[in-house]
C-alpha cells in the first residue's frame, strides 16, 4: 500500500499570529505540505471534520485564548483522528521540567518546546513525518488490510516466527470449524494434522519457509471434526527487523474439484515439494489473495484472482449493469496473460469506486477559483455542529389572484414588446433587451411566443388563457431580487431550448412529447431559486435542505413547487385536459430534466452522453464510406442509436444542461452581462455567510478580491469546453463555438493584465 501519495495535511490552531505561527507556516510552504489556520477551537474542529488532517499542531502557551487539551480530547472524540498526530507547542520551562503526562492523557502524541526559528520548525515537521506521521500511516494501512482480511474468503492464518498461531480469520473459522479462541497462542505442532499428507512433507514446508522462500502446494488440512480437506495452500514468510523472518502467513482455499484422485494429489504434492516458485509464477492468478498483494501489490505488482472470493457474485440472478461489467472482466482475467489480468485489476479497483465519473483535480494545476466553483457547485455543503443554523423557510407558492391576471394573448402583445421578439429564433437574440421592454416579465411574453411555435396548446389541447396564467404564476414564483436566477435567466434558458429543439439531429431524435416536456422544464427549472447555492442551504439548515435529505434541494424543490403551482388551480392547470398516461410521461420528462440541471452529476450525464451517442455514431460515420451501397442500413443504425428510449433521456438531458449554462457561448456583450450577474449573487451568498457565521463555500468569490475573468476561465474549462465540444458533434453549433472561443480570450486577455473587472478599463 503506497504512503504518502497526497502532501500532508497540517492544521495549525494559533489564536493570535505570533512567529511561532509564522514559522511553521513556512516551514509547511517549503515542506510542500497543505497547511490551515483555525483561530478558535470552534473552527478547528470544523476545519478538521472537513478535511481529517494528519498532523495537528496545538498552541499550548497561553490558556487565556483558549482550553489546547480540552481541544485535543474534542479531536480525539471524533473517530477520524484515531491516526492523526496531534502536537502540544508549549512555553519554554523557566525553572524545572514540567511533566508530559497531562499532555499524553489529553491525547497528544508529542510536544514542542516553542522556538520560533524557522529552520527549527521546518526540521520538526521533517521529524514528524518521518516518525510518528509515517508510523500512523501504517497503522493506518495495517487497519485497511486487517479488514480485507476479516473479509476475505480465503482462509488465512498469521504464526510467529516460533510458528505459535497469533490470528485467524472468519473464513478460516468457517472452514475449519475452529473458534478463534481455541487457536491464538498455540503452536501449529499443538493442531491435529491429516494422515492423508505425504510423510515427509511438512518437513518439505518447513525447510522451505525457513530459508525465507515462499511454498505453495496441496495439503491435507484436518477439520476440528476430523474431516480432511484437500486445499491449496500458500505460505509467505514475511521478513521484519534486522532482516529476520517474524512471522508467517498462510493462506487456504479448497481445491474446486474435490473429486481429484489420490494418485492425481500426490503427483502434485511431489512437485511442491521442492522450490517450485518459478515456475508457479504463470499460474498465481489463479490463486487467492496474496497478503503481500494485499498491503502492496506485491514487489513485482502482481495482483491474485479470487476464485472462491468472487464465486458468489458470479452466480448472482440479479446483478446491476455495473456488476455484469465486472463480472465480466473477471471472466476475462481466467484466460488473459499476467501482464493484461494485472491492468485488468487496475480496471476493476476504479470501476468498485463511488464515483464513476466526476474527475479529481490534479494537485499540480489545481487553483483556487477553480476548486472553489467545483467545490460550491458540485457539494451538499459541510454540516455545521453548532445549534447557530440559519432557517430558510419553504415558503407557500405566490398566487396571482384571478383578477390580477393580464388579459393577454400573442396578439395583444405591445407592438414595441413584439418588435423586440422578432429575432427570438435567432441564437444571437438579446434578451436583456426583452427584460428592459417588459420591465423584467420575459419570461410570459417569451413563453407565449415560443409555446405557439412549438404548437404547445394544441399538443396539451389546452385554452391560450390558461397558458398565459400558468406563465404568469410560474413567472411571479421567480425572485425578481436575485441578480441572476430570475425570470430573465428562465427565459434565456427556454431561448436556448427552443433553438437546440430546432437543430436536425435533436429533431431526429425526440418525439413532440420530449419537446413540450423540454420547454415546460426550461421554464420551470429554477422556480422560486433563492439566490444561494444547495450548499449554503445545506450548511444553513434550512427547511428545503431538510426535506430533500441535502439532496438534490433545489432541483428537486423547483420540479415538485412547478406541479404544486400548475395543478393547484384549474386556470393554470395545463395538463388538465391531457389523457392521464401522457400525463405521467410528460411529468416524468419534466421532472427528470429538471433534476440533470443539479451540477453534482455534471461528468455523469456528459460522459453517458458521449459514449452511449457521440462515439457510436462517429463510428457509423467512419464506416459510411464503405457503407456507400448500404445507405439505408446506415440510416437505419443511426436512427437507432438517436431515438432509443434510454438515449432520449440521454439527448434531454444534455440539451438542458447546454441551455442552463450556456451564458459562455452567447455573444460577447451577454457573455458579460451573465458573468457579472452571477458575480453578484455568488457575492452576495459570501456575504450572508459571512454575516451568519456559516462555512464560506466559495472563499474567492469575496467582492472585495475576486478576479471575475478567472472564476469564467475555470468555469469554461472545467465544465463548458468538454460538454459544449460533445454538444456541438450531435448538434452542429458552430456559431456557438466561435462565441465560446471569443469569449474565452476575451477573459484571458483580462486575466494576463491582472485586471478583475469585468471590462478593461476605459482607454
Amino acid at each position: 500500500m503506497k504512503l504518502f501519495k497526497d502532501p500532508l495535511q497540517v492544521l495549525l490552531v494559533f489564536a493570535k499570529e505570533d512567529s511561532q505561527s509564522n514559522g511553521f507556516c513556512w516551514a509547511c510552504e517549503k515542506a510542500n505540505f497543505r497547511c490551515s489556520m483555525a483561530r478558535t477551537p470552534e473552527s478547528a474542529l470544523e476545519c478538521f471534520l472537513e478535511k481529517h488532517h494528519d498532523l495537528v499542531i496545538i498552541d499550548h502557551r497561553h490558556s487565556r485564548h483558549f482550553d489546547a487539551e480540552a481541544l485535543c480530547r474534542s479531536i480525539r472524540a471524533v473517530n477520524s483522528s484515531e491516526n492523526t498526530v496531534i502536537v502540544a507547542v508549549v512555553k519554554r520551562p523557566d525553572r524545572e521540567e514540567a511533566s508530559v503526562m497531562p499532555l499524553i492523557n489529553a491525547g497528544f502524541n508529542r510536544r514542542y518546546v516553542e522556538n520560533a526559528n524557522m529552520m527549527a520548525c521546518y526540521n520538526e515537521l521533517l521529524q514528524l513525518e518521518h516518525g510518528e506521521v509515517r508510523a500512523q500511516f501504517k497503522l493506518r494501512a495495517g487497519n485497511a488490510i486487517f479488514t480485507a482480511l476479516e473479509q476475505s474468503q480465503e482462509a488465512v492464518e498469521i504464526t510467529s516466527e516460533d510458528q505459535v498461531i497469533q490470528y485467524v480469520n472468519p473464513a478460516y473459522e468457517s472452514i475449519m470449524g475452529y473458534q478463534r479462541g481455541e487457536l491464538i497462542g498455540k503452536e501449529i505442532i499443538e493442531v491435529p494434522k491429516s494422515e492423508k499428507n505425504k510423510p515427509d512433507l511438512l518437513e518439505t514446508i518447513n525447510s522451505c519457509i525457513r530459508k525465507g522462500k515462499e511454498w505453495q502446494g496441496i495439503y491435507y488440512a484436518k477439520k476440528k471434526n476430523g474431516d480432511s480437506i484437500q486445499q491449496n495452500v500458500k505460505i509467505t514468510p514475511v521478513i521484519g527487523q534486522g532482516g529476520k523472518i517474524r512471522h508467517y502467513v498462510s493462506i487456504s482455499w479448497p481445491l474446486n474439484d474435490n473429486n481429484k484422485s489420490d494418485k492425481t494429489s500426490e503427483r502434485v504434492q511431489a512437485e511442491s515439494q521442492t522450490d517450485i516458485q518459478s515456475s508457479k509464477h504463470k499460474d498465481r492468478r489463479k490463486g487467492s489473495l496474496d497478503v503481500r498483494s494485499t498491503t502492496s501489490r506485491g514487489s513485482d505488482g502482481s495482483s491474485q484472482r479470487r476464485h472462491s472470493s468472487m464465486a458468489r457474485i458470479h452466480s448472482m440472478t440479479i446483478e446491476a449493469p455495473i456488476t455484469k461489467v465486472i463480472n465480466i472482466i473477471n471472466a476475462a482475467q481466467e484466460s488473459s496473460p499476467m501482464p493484461v489480468a494485472e491492468a485488468l485489476d487496475r480496471v476493476l479497483e476504479i470501476l468498485r469506486t463511488t464515483e464513476l465519473y466526476s474527475p479529481q483535480l490534479g494537485t499540480k494545476d489545481e487553483d483556487p477559483h477553480t476548486n472553489d466553483l467545483v467545490g460550491g457547485l458540485m457539494t451538499d455543503g459541510l454540516r455545521r455542529l453548532s445549534g447557530n443554523e440559519y432557517i430558510f423557510s419553504t415558503k407557500q407558492p405566490h398566487h396571482i389572484p384571478s383578477h390580477l391576471i393580464t388579459p393577454l394573448s400573442l396578439n395583444d402583445i405591445p407592438p414595441r414588446i413584439a418588435q423586440t421578439m422578432e429575432n427570438e429564433d435567432s441564437w444571437d437574440f438579446d434578451i436583456v433587451n426583452l427584460e428592459a421592454a417588459t420591465v423584467k416579465r420575459p419570461l410570459t411574453y417569451l413563453g407565449l411566443k415560443i409555446f405557439s411555435r412549438f404548437g404547445v396548446c394544441e399538443f396539451l389541447n389546452c385554452p391560450e388563457a390558461t397558458l398565459r396564467s400558468w406563465l404568469q404564476v410560474i413567472e411571479a414564483n421567480y425572485h425578481s431580487s436575485n441578480s441572476y436566477h430570475n425570470s430573465s435567466h428562465a427565459a434565456d434558458v427556454l431561448h436556448a431550448t427552443a433553438y437546440f429543439l430546432c437543430k436536425e439531429r435533436v429533431k431526429q431524435s425526440l418525439d413532440p412529447i420530449d419537446e413540450v416536456a423540454a420547454l415546460i422544464a426550461a421554464t420551470v427549472h429554477d422556480v422560486d431559486h433563492p439566490g444561494r447555492t444547495n450548499s449554503f442551504l445545506c450548511n444553513a439548515g434550512s427547511e428545503l435542505a431538510i426535506l430533500y435529505n441535502d439532496t438534490a434541494v433545489l432541483e428537486s424543490h423547483h420540479a415538485a413547487l412547478a406541479f404544486q403551482i400548475t395543478t393547484r388551480d384549474d386556470k393554470c392547470n395545463i395538463f388538465k385536459n391531457i389523457e392521464r398516461n401522457e400525463y405521467r410521461t410528460l411529468r416524468q420528462a419534466i421532472i427528470d430534466m429538471v433534476l440533470a440541471t443539479e451540477m453534482t452529476k455534471h461528468f455523469e450525464h456528459v460522459n453517458k452522453f458521449v459514449n452511449s451517442i457521440n462515439k457510436p455514431l462517429a463510428a457509423l460515420e467512419e464506416n459510411g464510406v464503405r457503407l456507400k451501397n448500404e445507405i439505408t442500413l446506415l440510416n437505419e443504425s443511426v436512427k437507432s442509436i438517436l431515438t432509443s428510449p434510454e438515449n432520449r433521456i440521454l439527448v434531454k438531458r444534455m440539451l438542458i444542461k447546454c441551455a442552463d449554462i450556456s451564458n459562455p457561448c452567447r455573444p460577447q456583450e451577454l457573455c458579460i452581462e451573465w458573468a457579472g450577474r452571477i458575480s453578484e449573487e455568488y457575492f452576495a451568498q459570501t456575504d450572508e455567510e459571512k454575516r451568519q457565521g456559516l462555512p464560506v463555500v466559495m472563499p474567492v468569490f469575496d467582492r472585495n478580491t475576486c478576479s471575475i475573468p478567472k472564476s469564467q476561465i475555470s468555469f469554461i474549462d472545467y465544465f463548458i469546453t468538454d460538454m459544449f465540444d460533445a454538444w456541438d458533434a450531435f448538434a452542429d453549433l458552430p456559431n456557438l463555438m466561435q462565441h465560446l472561443d471569443n469569449n474565452f480570450k476575451y477573459w484571458k486577455g483580462l486575466d494576463e493584465r491582472k485586471l478583475h473587472s469585468l471590462r478593461p478599463p476605459p482607454e
